[in-house]
């Protein structure tokens, strides 16, 4: 008889009860039961799993003692993280911008103004990139998926706590985090807090320049900004678990946190070619407060027939309240604009999520499994001003309120056909509604569906040990959120076509794509690995987003734009110096390098790849241990390059290579310091997007955010 999957023999352990798998029978071996737990303690997702997914643990996330979930995600092969305006940061999955890569949060959509920089990385268990969709998550990843899964799990009584500051020029302050838990015979409880203060002192800057077509430049105008501010954040997340005498469980799952950030902001404009723009000289002093509480009840079970069943009730609230004042004059020192815009956004949510899994004979795993959630928002901006005029049709105080609901029912079947050759097939219909109203635009209803069918396969060759093929199809889609559907505009003081207004676009459909993913993996010592993966995927309906002047200002606005495709090719290693000699050191050496490649067919060549495309990304580390000394290196490169998204619009950026280390020293075993340092070289930010006209010539605008060394020094105690 075949050797059961490891994978198998998990979800067995998870699903028959636990006086199931103690009965034996007078005829079975004494060592049945003690073969399935070594088996299972040796599983490995990356190896094991028919559906592909590289798994980020727990040591590996706070090994370089990040502050933020950008910074490990930043190491993690195939994944880039890239500086925007404003300096707000973009996880990224096949290189592409724009909401193709899904983040969700312990498998569930994150909450409405749910951003990472949020989340701290001391409550993360682990981080799940998967490539390619699967059935039991949203099919809304075009590009894939990273789940982000919080600390659960209490083994045993935890007293952990780590204080620490962060130095660099732009931003510095202390930092903390706390982990208690504990647990009893049938009850385990935890709590884990985190809290951060950061002082911020930057000066960025960008220019402006407009190039006609006979080659002479019209404009040359250059800007900086000097920023002061603070910022203070918290997270808490406390947790409940009980264990009834039947087997079943109830857990209570609460995250909560808050932030808020102050900055004083100066921007001041020079024109030493062509007319200044409207407001040269301004002054910026914003508040922004932002709240989120997320809880959730789940309970799970094993019902007669030896089924284990999932069910799960969540509640969600964010609120965010922004104050921006501001106070401008004109190339001539007279005042030129003088008031405040207010926005506040209270978003609420319901909702329910089960999954029904049995095993049955033959190697079949079947699961089913459903999610429906209802969120409600309700914005307002209300805009004062002594000197300017608002735009035409634009009122002093604005409404926008939301309404979505999404439903969703899957089924998949995890098949181990031979213990050479597992086959994942599922299904997944998704549904949503919005309905949008306010008092500037007409109510706006948007229902879309779509179903997914997806199918991934594992075969190990018969005879070559430690190689296996992976091959995945799979449909996948991205719907536009609502900020691009609702018509309600955005508008910048000094309008121009590289700072155009914003204006959603209710008739935006949403994008489908059909994809195919291949990889070839080979397990060849313990703990070392060589892989790589290929993935074609065809876009229809590809949004881009277009510029236009209205005869008052410049537009930018969505909209579909025919067919798009995207195409990767990522190679990684990893192994343990020991694997290629005897007695090496214990240093562990990792890389991997990402290459993407897409093709928009309504925009002309060579530079219509898909939005902000990032083209090639690489990783390289190494870590070392020895006695009480643990310390390593991470050199994270991307390129740059130009890409024109829309036939009279390109994007530049230019390349950029982070190197981080850190150091880790027990003086006892409960005691110990962590010394980091990231953006060791010093590299800047850089974007730069142009808008290219036959008649006014190309203009161009470039932003530059400087960031300097940052050393973190973390205390870590735990009793």
């Amino acid at each position: 008889m075949p050797a059961p999957h490891p994978r198998t023999l998990l979800i067995l352990a998870a699903v028959l009860p636990a006086s199931v798998l103690a009965q034996q029978s007078a005829s079975e071996p004494p060592i049945a039961q003690v073969e399935v737990k070594a088996t299972a303690a040796s599983y490995d997702p990356r190896r094991d799993d028919t559906a592909s997914r590289l798994v980020v643990r727990r040591e590996d996330i706070e090994r370089y003692g990040d502050s933020s979930v950008h910074e490990v995600l930043k190491r993690v092969p195939g994944i880039t993280v890239t500086t925007g305006s404003g300096g707000s940061l973009e996880v990224r999955m096949r290189g592409l911008a724009g909401g193709y890569t899904q983040i969700l949060l312990n498998g569930e959509r994150t909450p409405p103004g749910f951003t990472l920089a949020t989340l701290s990385p001391e409550i993360i268990e682990r981080v799940e990139v998967l490539r390619a969709a699967s059935a039991e998550f949203s099919n809304e990843s075009v590009a894939g998926t990273i789940n982000i899964v919080t600390r659960k799990r209490v083994r045993k009584a935890e007293r952990e706590a780590k204080l620490g500051y962060m130095h660099s020029q732009e931003f510095r302050g202390p930092y903390f985090s706390t982990e208690l838990a504990d647990r009893g015979e049938r009850s385990a409880w935890s709590l884990s807090a985190s809290g951060n203060h950061d002082g911020l002192a930057r000066e960025s800057g960008s220019y402006q320049t407009n190039t006609r077509p006979d080659g002479v430049v019209d404009m040359d105008r250059s800007t900086r900004i000097a920023e002061r501010g603070r910022m203070n954040r918290l997270n808490l997340s406390p947790r409940l678990s009980w264990t009834f005498e039947s087997g079943d469980t109830l857990e209570w799952e609460t995250l909560a946190n808050g932030g808020s950030f102050r900055n004083n902001g100066h921007a001041v404009t020079s024109t030493s070619i062509g007319a200044p723009p409207p407001v040269p000289d301004l002054h910026t002093a914003g508040a922004f407060d932002d709240r989120m509480l997320k809880t959730d009840l789940r309970w799970s079970g094993t019902l007669a027939s030896g089924a284990k069943l999932e069910t799960k009730l969540g509640v969600e609230r964010t609120w965010q309240d922004t104050l921006v004042r501001r106070s401008g004059r004109d190339g001539a020192g007279r005042p030129e604009t003088e008031g405040s815009v207010r926005t506040e956004t209270d978003a609420r949510g319901a909702s329910s999520s089960g999954k029904y899994t049995r095993v049955f004979d033959g190697g079949h795993v079947l699961a089913l499994g459903w999610e429906g959630s209802i969120n409600a928002s309700d914005d307002l901006r209300a805009e004062r001003d002594a000197v300017r005029v608002l735009p035409p049709g634009q009122p002093p105080f604005e409404t926008f309120d939301a309404r979505v609901a999404r439903a969703a029912v899957y089924a998949q079947d995890e098949w181990t056909v031979t213990p050479q050759l597992s086959v994942y097939v599922g299904v997944r219909w998704e549904g949503v509604r919005t309905r949008v109203s306010g008092n500037t635009f007409d109510t706006t209803r948007v229902h879309a569906s779509v179903l997914s069918p997806v199918l991934q396969t594992l075969w190990k060759p018969p005879g070559e040990k430690g190689d296996q093929l992976r091959l995945a199809l799979s449909r996948t889609y991205k719907a536009p959120d609502l900020f691009s559907l609702v018509p309600r505009r955005s508008a910048w003081e000094n309008n121009s076509a590289t700072e155009a207004d914003y204006q959603g676009n209710p008739n935006l459909k949403p994008e489908l794509a059909w994809g195919i993913d291949a990889g070839w993996e080979r397990h060849w010592a313990e703990g070392a690995l060589l892989s790589a993966n290929a993935t074609l995927r065809r876009i229809d309906n590809y949004t881009g987003n277009r510029i236009y002047f209205d005869g008052l200002r410049w537009i930018f606005t969505p909209s579909n734009e025919g067919r798009a495709e995207l195409r990767s090719l990522e190679l990684e290693t990893k192994f343990p110096l020991a694997a290629l000699m005897q007695d090496a050191p214990a240093i562990d050496l990792r890389a991997s390098v990402s290459r993407h490649w897409s093709r928009v067919e309504a925009v002309p060549g060579p530079y219509n790849r898909m939005e902000q495309q990032t083209p090639l990304s690489a990783n390289l580390g190494i870590d070392y241990k020895r006695g009480a000394l643990t310390t390593g290196a991470s050199l994270a490169h991307r390129r740059g390059g130009r890409v024109d998204p829309s036939a009279n619009r390109s994007f530049t950026t230019r390349a950029r290579t982070d190197l981080d280390a850190y150091a880790v020293w027990k003086f006892t075993p409960k005691i110990g310091l962590r010394l980091a340092a990231s953006n060791l070289l010093g590299e800047d930010n850089f974007f730069e997007p142009a808008y290219i006209d036959p008649v006014l010539g190309v203009e161009r605008r470039g932003w530059t955010y400087p960031e300097s060394p940052k050393l973190r020094a973390t205390l870590e105690m735990s009793l």
